[in-house]
């Protein structure tokens, strides 16, 4: 049950570290060295005087290396999959790569999205207040994913997939970045799955998932190229994705 998730993600993350973590991974630096690197380059952002300070920036490098350097073990052939996008993708959609390999290292993360997403849908904007509301619906009376629903938000807002408004507490959503490439249409649709917490969603609905609310998929995804999801069909017409066993 979605009340039962670990939050995990409680830093506000700039999409620029997670862009500098993957191309550490991506040019061999093995974990130990990243982290020293992260710690390096994170210090005056994060350090300051006493514990609470010096507890941010580990944190936020503990985040920031399980999504892209110390993957948890069931993630790491979709990890190398999304690294191999970056790779070979233009630097504009970068951005999906990254936001893909949190929604489904860190399923909170996705929740909260899923939530901004919907009432994006049905309003065209979205206040703070109405989004923590629906977080402690989800997951109960909890000061922690309060405050982590908050940094999530404006982590949102940082990597501009959010804009303020004019008014305080009131955000508008930013353009979609349109996703045409077929494999990363397919590998952003295995994310929306793996942040879902189901081991199967129907096609239609993950391809306009609210959790991958920045992106629209207008090129129709070709799952066959993974092997770790297959499509089935059920019924006349609805298309059913599904994790391989072990993927």
């Amino acid at each position: 049950m979605k009340n039962e998730i670990s939050i995990g993600i409680d830093r506000r993350l700039q999409l620029a570290w997670l862009e500098s973590t993957a191309n550490l991974v991506l040019s061999g630096t093995q974990p130990k060295e990243i982290n020293n690197t992260l710690r390096e380059l994170l210090k005056d952002r994060l350090a300051s005087k006493g514990p609470e300070g010096r507890g941010s920036l580990e944190k936020t490098i503990t985040i920031l290396m399980r999504i892209w350097a110390t993957t948890p073990e069931p993630l790491k052939s979709f990890r190398d999959a999304g690294l191999t996008l970056l790779q070979a993708g233009p630097k504009k959609t970068a951005i999906s790569v990254h936001w893909g390999m949190t929604i489904a290292v860190y399923p909170f993360w996705g929740i909260v999205a899923d939530i901004t997403g919907r009432l994006l849908k049905l309003q065209g904007s979205v206040t703070n207040a109405q989004i923590l509301l629906r977080v402690k619906e989800q997951l109960g009376e909890r000061e922690t994913a309060n405050r982590s629903a908050q940094r999530a938000i404006r982590s949102y807002v940082d990597w501009g997939v959010l804009k303020d408004s004019e008014e305080k507490g009131i955000y508008e959503m930013a353009p979609q970045l349109t996703i045409t490439d077929e494999r990363l249409a397919a590998w952003l649709i295995e994310a929306a799955l793996r942040a879902s917490g189901s081991n199967s969603v129907p096609l239609k609905i993950l391809i306009n998932s609210p959790s991958i609310f920045p992106f629209k998929i207008e090129t129709p995804p070709i799952l066959s190229l993974s092997g770790r999801v297959e499509l089935l069909r059920q019924g006349v017409d609805e298309d059913i994705v599904m994790l391989r066993d072990g993927k």
